[in-house]
């Protein structure tokens, strides 16, 4: 079972994620007249604050129904998998929100924004670092551990250290201007089952169909005692990886 993203449901259920991504927005500082690129664009919400700052943008993603939603806004939207970017030297800056931890393969993701980006070009992004959803995993490990499935094997998450991730960019040519680990306890705008559904789909695939609405109050149960607060409030246990990161200009 693939992630899939269905604009109205995620604009329904996870619009905290465009929300809580404008002090990274703020980070890469889009100036007019610049060419930004976007990984990962979704429907496009966090992706107008570059045009409404002057910037010519081309948003990317690997959803067919969110780049049609991110086209309805105007945007310049294509569907194009982040690890086979074509560009060469052709962007100021590139941005990312929320979307690399969804990609196993790291390094190639990191030389093709490197080869997009212009000397002296910036890379700036955030997305779930070391510990991230933490209680969620292995909420996921043990509910399908009873069912003889191995939770890791459907496990679609790539949640790197700051060492590991500043090792990575800078063995691939990037200067490091900032990259930071941080926790960021998230409320949820209704009840956690909504997340499970948008956001954790290779977890529930990993049983039957029939079985997956079990599985999903399976994990609920597990997860009520440590992310529900007294409130009835559910506090998703985010922790995220932010960096600004620039290839540096030719000599």
């Amino acid at each position: 079972m693939t992630q899939e993203w269905d604009p109205e449901t995620y604009s329904e259920h996870a619009r905290f994620v465009s929300d809580l991504g404008a002090p990274v927005a703020d980070l890469l500082e889009p100036k007019t007249g610049e060419r930004v690129l976007d990984i990962g664009c979704g429907d496009g919400a966090l992706t107008e604050r570059f045009r409404r700052a002057g910037c010519q943008v081309v948003a990317i993603d690997t959803s067919p129904e969110q780049v049609w939603a991110a086209l309805e806004r105007g945007l310049d939207a294509r569907i194009i998998d982040a690890t086979e970017l074509a560009f060469d030297a052709e962007f100021d800056a590139v941005f990312s929100n929320a979307v690399l931890h969804w990609i196993p393969d790291v390094d190639l993701v990191i030389e093709r924004v490197y080869s997009a980006l212009r000397p002296g070009g910036r890379f700036v992004a955030e997305f779930g670092g070391a510990g991230c959803v933490a209680s969620i995993r292995e909420s996921f490990t043990a509910a399908l551990g009873e069912r003889g499935v191995d939770g890791a094997s459907v496990d679609p998450w790539y949640f790197p250290t700051a060492e590991e991730y500043r090792a990575r960019l800078e063995a691939r040519g990037f200067s490091i201007d900032s990259l930071q680990l941080f926790p960021r306890p998230t409320p949820l705008p209704g009840d956690v089952s909504h997340w499970l559904e948008v956001f954790a789909q290779p977890f529930l695939g990993g049983v039957p169909a029939d079985d997956r609405p079990a599985l999903l109050q399976d994990v609920r149960s597990r997860l009520e005692p440590r992310i529900r607060n007294a409130d009835g409030v559910w506090v998703v246990d985010y922790v995220r990886l932010r960096f600004a990161a620039t290839r540096p200009a030719e000599a």
